[in-house]
């Protein structure tokens, strides 16, 4: 509900559920969605963050949700989910934009480690877009944009896992939006380059030390680039879709 004196955003009345919400692009969606207009509610593991986060969605005039959740493990990411839609009544955009990694070699790689990654890059988008899904079909609308990687259209040493993941969330997200069309559900698989962030950085502690540490703008994006094309794929004209999206900066470094 937009707030008396504010301007109506392109999202105005709309719900939007964003992973990784507590740092890098996931945050800096969660707010872009806010300054248009959606109610957001912020998954990601921590809550100090997260807090954070929903007191600067507050301050754009919109309202933010703490869910705190472990993008691996499904009960709790279905119970986030249940726990949105009794605060909002509904979920109109979901976007996952939570990611992790392991690098190293194939051969030094352990089992556990890439059960890790694929559980956050590519189970949970799929447990999530499960539970929604739902509830999209209800609202007759919805929209899944799943952020995976440059990394998700050719592989690299050093990253079997990652890859991996990013390469089938390409046609996890082609299956959704099969499924989806015919009830007004678009689904959009976006494939952003090297980003400005705390990317690789996995500790919270770690991540505030990293955050004043950037590359040279023409060979990184800024997370709030990438999440305005998020926000403009979520608010585009119900009869359009845009399917996937390479976004990189003018010099691209993250892909060797």
């Amino acid at each position: 509900m937009t707030e008396p004196g504010r301007p109506v955003g392109p999202l105005d009345g709309q719900i939007a559920l964003v992973t990784g919400a507590s740092s890098g692009l996931g945050r800096a969606t969660a707010v872009a969605m806010a300054q248009a207009g959606a109610e957001v509610a912020l998954l990601a593991r921590g809550k100090e963050d997260l807090e954070q986060v929903a007191a600067e969605v507050g301050r754009v005039g919109s309202r933010g949700l703490v869910l705190v959740a472990d993008l691996a493990d499904a009960e709790e990411l279905v119970g986030a989910v249940a726990r949105a839609v009794t605060a909002f009544g509904r979920i109109d955009v979901l976007v996952n934009a939570a990611g992790t990694d392991v690098p190293g070699p194939v051969a030094e790689l352990t089992v556990q480690d890439w059960d890790r990654v694929l559980a956050v890059n590519l189970r949970a988008p799929f447990v999530l877009a499960k539970a929604v899904f739902p509830h999209m079909r209800a609202s007759g609308r919805g929209t899944i944009v799943n952020v995976s990687s440059v990394a998700g259209k050719r592989g690299w040493a050093n990253a079997a896992a990652y890859c991996a993941s990013k390469f089938a969330l390409t046609g996890l997200t082609q299956a959704l939006a099969a499924e989806g069309r015919q009830h007004g559900i678009r689904a959009c698989v976006l494939y952003p380059g090297a980003m400005a962030t705390s990317w690789g950085v996995w500790s919270p502690a770690a991540r505030g030390t990293a955050r004043g540490e950037r590359p040279p703008a023409r060979r990184a994006l800024p997370p709030q680039q990438v999440a305005a094309l998020i926000v403009w794929i979520a608010a585009a004209p119900a009869e359009l879709v845009l399917n996937e999206a390479i976004v990189s900066p003018l010099e691209e470094q993250g892909w060797p």
